[in-house]
């Protein structure tokens, strides 16, 4: 089956390119000019990835990505921002907000496309796929799933990825570079800033069960997983 795509992007000029390249790579595309219409077409139908387009009209993109995170239907659902902002807090502004990556404008097709699909490896692939319980934290592989106890535990994409890897390889310290090699992938250009920030949102994912001191920083060497606090 195909993956489906949902452009969300106010310049018809900018969504007609991004579907002709999207159906040219063997992928279905849906639109939506602004936030309220996308989060319509996501109740409608669920798609595999967002490109969400960070100046929207009314509701910006930066902001629609935030309610997404917040929402079960759209929760775990990958997101691409789109933007002329290339500042680097702007980059960490949307990260914090839920986003996966950063496609700055003016973008080629074939990057856009190269992207999608490294995000779409990340987000859907086979690892994270076993049962691993560790310091009240237990995470069921097939159901893509995280508990704490009883307690489901929302939890976005990356995040999953990152505890994953962290749980399956705990006491163990890992640079920023190492980290981005094993949880995002080699082939795929990310910055290092961008792992803080993911840190910082598992953090704040596991605080309501107070166990985000299980992610431990290790001055000048990286970041820990452990269940000794």
């Amino acid at each position: 089956m195909h993956k489906r795509i949902l452009i969300v992007e106010d310049e018809a000029s900018i969504r007609d390119m991004v579907a002709f390249a999207l159906r040219k790579a063997g992928m279905d595309a849906a639109h939506a000019a602004d936030a309220r219409t996308a989060q319509l077409a996501i109740s409608e139908r669920v798609p595999d990835l967002i490109l969400l387009d960070w100046m929207l009209p009314g509701t910006s993109g930066l902001e629609l990505a935030r309610r997404l995170r917040k929402e079960e239907l759209s929760r775990e659902i990958p997101i691409i921002m789109l933007t002329a902002r290339g500042e680097e807090m702007d980059r960490v502004n949307g990260l914090e907000a839920g986003v996966d990556d950063y496609v700055i404008k003016p973008f080629s097709t074939r990057e856009l496309i190269a992207r999608i699909k490294a995000v779409l490896r990340r987000s859907q692939g086979d690892d994270g796929s076993g049962m691993v319980e560790l310091g009240g934290l237990r995470i069921d592989g097939p159901a893509h799933r995280v508990f704490a106890g009883d307690d489901a535990i929302p939890i976005g994409p990356t995040e999953y990825r990152l505890l994953f890897f962290f749980m399956t390889h705990p006491e163990r310290v890992y640079s920023r570079a190492q980290l981005l090699d094993h949880v995002w992938g080699g082939s795929v250009y990310v910055e290092e800033r961008t792992v803080d920030v993911h840190i910082r949102r598992l953090r704040k994912t596991l605080e309501p069960w107070k166990l985000d001191d299980m992610v431990q920083t290790v001055r000048g060497a990286g970041y820990r997983f452990s269940a000794s606090t």
